[in-house]
C-alpha cells in the first residue's frame, strides 16, 4: 500500500506520509490520536472492531466553549438540575452507525461523573445524565469533542423552548380504532343473522354499546372534519370537509334513530369505520421527517456567548449574544463567526461572507472598515467594536421581511381544494332533487334516501386516496436523499414552470474545488519549499493547496512568516518563496490573472512564476440535470458570487437562461416575488442563509444541504447534497 493510500485507524480519512504514527497505527492528526488513547485506557479499544469509521476527528479547542462557564447559559440549556444531578441533551451530526452509539452510550466507562447517556439515532441527538459536582458542563462538552463527537449548540437553543409535538391525531386515531374494533365485533350477529336465544335477548345492549363507542369517535375523533366544514361555510366556501361532515353526522344521526325505535342496528360499523380510516390517511401523510428542522432562521446557526472585553482593565468575559450592546468590545477568534454588525478595532480581518452573500471568495478589511453579522474570520483574532445589536444587524433585516411573517399564505390551491366546491354543490344538489321527487312520490321514503345519497356520495375515496398516494411519494422521494416538509409540497411541485437556482454551494460543491496552475513550471526544489510553506499555515486556501501538493518532499523551513490577508514569505537555504496576494508576491494587479479568480500567486528569489487559480467544482450530474430540465422549465442563475464564471455557466446552462450575479438576500427574494407577480410558478434552490427570504418567498423552495442535521434555512424541501 502507498503512503497515499493510508487510512487513518480511528475515523478512516486518508493519511499523507506525514501523519501520526502511535503504537504501530497510523493517525489523520493528533486528534485522532488523542480518541484512540482515550478508549485504550479505558479498555475500550474494541470499539474499532464495529466500524471502520466510527467518529470524526476533533475540530473544536477549549476556548471555543468558555460561554458554558456563564451559569445563566447554562441553566437554560439543561433540561433537569435538581440535587446535584444535571440533565442535558445534545445533537450530535456526527452520528453515524451502531459505534457511535455505542461510544455515546459509554460515556460513564470514560467518566465516572457520567450517569447514562441515551442517543436518538434518527434524530442525531444524545440525552446524557450527569453529576454536576464532579462534572461541569462545559468539562462534558469537552469530553465529547475529545472522542470526536462535537456537539452542535446554536443560539436557537437559548430560546427555553421545548420543540411542541402535537400527538392529538394519535390520541383520535386510538379512540376510533378502538371503538371500530369493538363494534365490529359487537356487529357479527346482525351480519349473520344468527337466531339464537341469548343473543336475541342481548341484541338492543349490543347495539347501544356500538351507540355508546360512537358517540366520542364522532365527537372527538371527527370533530376536525366539522371544524373545518364550519370555517369553510362561515368564509362562503364549500371545502371538502363540508360532505364528509355531512355524511359522518348523517351517519350518526340515521344509526342513533334507528336503534331508538327499533327499526335496526344502523351503522355503527360503517360511521367508526369511516372515521378510523380517514384518520389513517392524514396519519400517513403526516408521517414526514420530523428528525429535520425546515424552520430554521438566524439563531440556528449563530453562537450562544461571546467574548467581550473592558474597555478598562481589558479583561475577557463571555456574555450572552443577547447581551451584546453598541459600543462593546469584541474578540472574534479564527475561524469564528462575526454575530453583529461592527467595526474592525484591532488585527488583520479576512471575512468570508459566503454564509450571508454567497460570495466564495473572503475578503480582506482593515482597521476602521466595517464589517457585517454572518462573516467568518480566517485570519487570526481580531478586536471589534458593536454598531448594532444582535436583533438589528443586516443579517437579521432579512428576517424582518414579511415572507417570514406568520400572515403569508401561498395561492396554491390543492387537487381537492379545486374539486370540492363543485363535488359539494352537485352531492347537495342531487339530495334536494331526490328528496323533492320522493315526497312527491312516496314521502315514508324521503328521509332514506336524502340519507342514502348524504351516505354513499361521501368522498370518503377521494379524502382517502389522496393522503396514502402522497404519503407512498415522500417515502418514495425520502429513499433518494429528498425530504419533504409535507405532501400537499409534492402538488405544488406539479404546478411549478420556472426553476431558480443559486450557485455557490448549490450547483457547486462547498467541500471541493478545481485548482490549476498558470505560469512557469516550478523546479522540484521550488514545489518542495512551496509545499513545505503550505504545510505550515492555516489559511483554507493553503490547506486545499497542500493537498494538491502533498506528495512532495518535506524540507525544514529557515524561516517562516504568515501576514494575515496577505501571504507567506519562507525560505530555505539560498531559496526564498512568496505565495499570496498578487501584491505581496510583487506582481502587479494588471499584470495577474483575472481578479474575478481566486488566485494564490507565487514568486521565488523576487522572480514571479505563475499562480494557482481555483475554481468552484461543479456537482457531479448538474450538466446532465439541466439537460433533463431544459425542455420542460425555465431557468434562471441567481448568484451572490461575482460573475468570474459567466462563460462557463453560460454554456452549461440552456440558451437564454437569465445569468444574475452579485445579488445580494433582498435581490433574490424581490426577483422571485417579480416572477411570481408575472404569472410563474417559481421553484427555488439554494443553500445558504442568503437564499432564505428567496426559498420562503418561493412556491416550492429547496435547501440543498451537506449536513441535512445541521445546515438547513427554512425551506419547504431538503435535498442531500450527495
Amino acid at each position: 500500500m502507498s503512503d497515499s493510500q493510508i487510512k487513518c485507524y480511528h475515523c478512516g480519512d486518508p493519511c499523507d506520509k506525514h501523519a501520526v504514527s502511535f503504537q504501530e497505527k497510523d493517525f489523520c492528526c493528533v486528534g485522532c490520536k488523542t480518541v484512540y488513547e482515550i478508549l485504550s485506557e479505558n479498555d475500550l479499544s474494541y470499539y474499532y472492531d464495529l466500524e471502520s469509521t466510527p467518529g470524526t476527528s476533533p475540530q473544536a479547542v477549549a476556548s471555543n466553549y468558555a460561554f458554558l462557564d456563564d451559569e445563566s447559559i447554562v441553566a437554560r440549556l439543561l433540561e433537569f438540575d435538581e440535587a446535584g444531578t444535571q440533565v442535558v441533551s445534545f445533537l450530535i451530526p456526527s452520528i453515524h452507525c451502531s459505534s457511535c452509539i455505542w461510544v455515546l452510550e459509554n460515556l460513564h466507562r470514560l467518566h465516572k461523573a457520567v450517569v447514562s447517556a441515551q442517543v436518538n439515532f434518527p434524530e442525531k441527538t444524545v440525552r446524557i445524565t450527569y453529576r454536576s459536582d464532579k462534572l461541569s458542563l462545559r468539562e462534558l462538552v469537552l469530553l465529547l469533542n475529545r472522542i470526536g463527537y462535537d456537539p452542535y449548540i446554536s443560539l436557537e437553543d437559548m430560546d427555553g423552548k421545548e420543540r411542541k409535538v402535537d400527538r392529538s391525531l394519535i390520541y383520535k386515531l386510538g379512540i376510533a380504532g378502538f371503538a371500530f374494533g369493538n363494534v365490529m365485533f359487537l356487529s357479527f350477529p346482525e351480519y349473520f343473522d344468527v337466531n339464537e336465544f341469548w343473543l336475541e335477548r342481548f341484541k338492543h345492549l349490543f347495539r347501544w354499546l356500538m351507540f355508546a363507542f360512537s358517540v366520542p369517535v364522532v365527537l372527538y375523533s371527527g370533530r376536525d372534519y366539522f371544524i373545518s366544514a364550519f370555517k369553510g361555510l362561515r368564509s362562503g366556501m364549500l371545502n371538502i370537509d363540508v360532505p364528509i361532515a355531512l355524511g359522518i353526522a348523517v351517519l350518526f344521526v340515521r344509526s342513533t334513530i334507528e336503534i331508538v325505535f327499533d327499526l335496526g342496528t344502523g351503522f355503527f360499523d360503517s360511521l367508526t369505520g369511516l372515521v378510523f380510516f380517514l384518520l389513517v390517511g392524514k396519519f400517513f401523510q403526516q408521517k414526514t421527517y420530523s428528525f429535520l428542522s425546515f424552520e430554521r432562521d438566524y439563531r440556528s446557526y449563530f453562537p450562544i456567548g461571546v467574548t467581550r472585553i473592558n474597555k478598562e482593565d481589558k479583561s475577557e468575559e463571555q456574555v450572552q449574544v443577547y447581551k451584546i450592546e453598541k459600543g462593546d468590545r469584541l474578540l472574534v477568534r479564527n475561524q469564528e463567526l462575526i454575530p453583529v454588525d461592527a467595526v474592525l478595532i484591532r488585527g488583520n480581518a479576512l471575512i468570508d461572507y459566503s454564509f450571508v452573500t454567497g460570495e466564495s471568495q473572503p475578503v480582506n478589511r482593515q482597521s476602521g472598515d466595517q464589517l457585517f453579522a454572518g462573516g467568518r474570520q480566517q485570519a487570526g483574532p481580531i478586536e471589534v467594536e458593536v454598531l448594532k445589536p444582535v436583533e438589528q444587524s443586516y443579517l437579521t433585516q432579512l428576517w424582518q421581511n414579511e415572507v417570514f411573517g406568520k400572515g403569508y399564505e401561498s395561492p396554491f390551491k390543492s387537487f381537492t381544494d379545486r374539486i370540492s366546491k363543485r363535488f359539494t354543490f352537485i352531492v347537495l344538489a342531487i339530495a334536494a332533487v331526490s328528496g323533492l321527487f320522493w315526497w312527491w312520490a312516496d314521502p315514508s321514503k324521503v328521509f332514506n334516501v336524502i340519507t342514502a345519497v348524504l351516505i354513499v356520495a361521501c368522498p370518503c375515496a377521494i379524502a382517502l386516496s389522496a393522503p396514502f398516494t402522497l404519503g407512498n411519494l415522500l417515502r418514495v422521494f425520502g429513499r433518494r436523499k429528498f425530504y419533504l416538509k409535507e405532501a400537499s409540497v409534492i402538488e405544488q411541485m406539479a404546478e411549478i414552470d420556472t426553476l431558480i437556482f443559486d450557485k455557490t454551494g448549490t450547483l457547486t460543491s462547498g467541500q471541493q474545488l478545481d485548482v490549476s496552475y498558470h505560469g512557469v513550471q516550478l523546479s522540484e526544489e521550488e514545489k518542495s519549499v512551496l509545499t513545505s510553506s503550505l504545510r505550515a499555515s492555516n489559511h483554507p486556501l493553503s490547506r486545499t493547496l497542500y493537498q494538491v501538493l502533498a506528495d512532495q518532499e518535506i524540507r525544514t523551513l529557515d524561516e517562516f512568516e504568515e501576514v494575515s490577508g496577505k501571504g507567506i514569505r519562507a525560505s530555505v537555504a539560498d531559496l526564498t518563496i512568496r505565495v499570496g496576494s498578487s501584491g505581496f508576491v510583487g506582481q502587479d494587479s494588471d499584470k495577474a490573472e483575472d481578479d474575478n479568480q481566486t488566485s494564490v500567486h507565487i514568486s521565488t528569489n523576487e522572480d514571479y512564476k505563475g499562480c494557482f487559480v481555483f475554481r468552484n467544482e461543479y456537482r457531479h450530474g448538474i450538466k446532465g440535470m439541466i439537460d433533463r430540465l431544459k425542455g420542460n422549465y425555465r431557468m434562471v442563475l441567481l448568484s451572490g458570487d461575482s460573475d468570474g464564471e459567466r462563460a462557463y455557466l453560460s454554456g452549461m446552462m440552456p440558451e437564454g437562461t437569465a445569468l444574475l450575479f452579485n445579488q445580494r438576500p433582498e435581490d433574490k427574494l424581490n426577483y422571485v416575488k417579480q416572477l411570481q407577480e408575472s404569472g410563474k410558478r417559481v421553484m427555488m434552490i439554494g443553500d445558504g442563509l442568503n437564499d432564505a427570504g428567496a426559498l420562503a418567498q418561493s412556491d416550492v423552495g429547496v435547501a440543498v444541504s451537506e449536513n441535512i442535521n445541521v445546515f438547513s434555512p427554512a425551506c419547504d424541501a431538503i435535498l442531500d447534497a450527495e
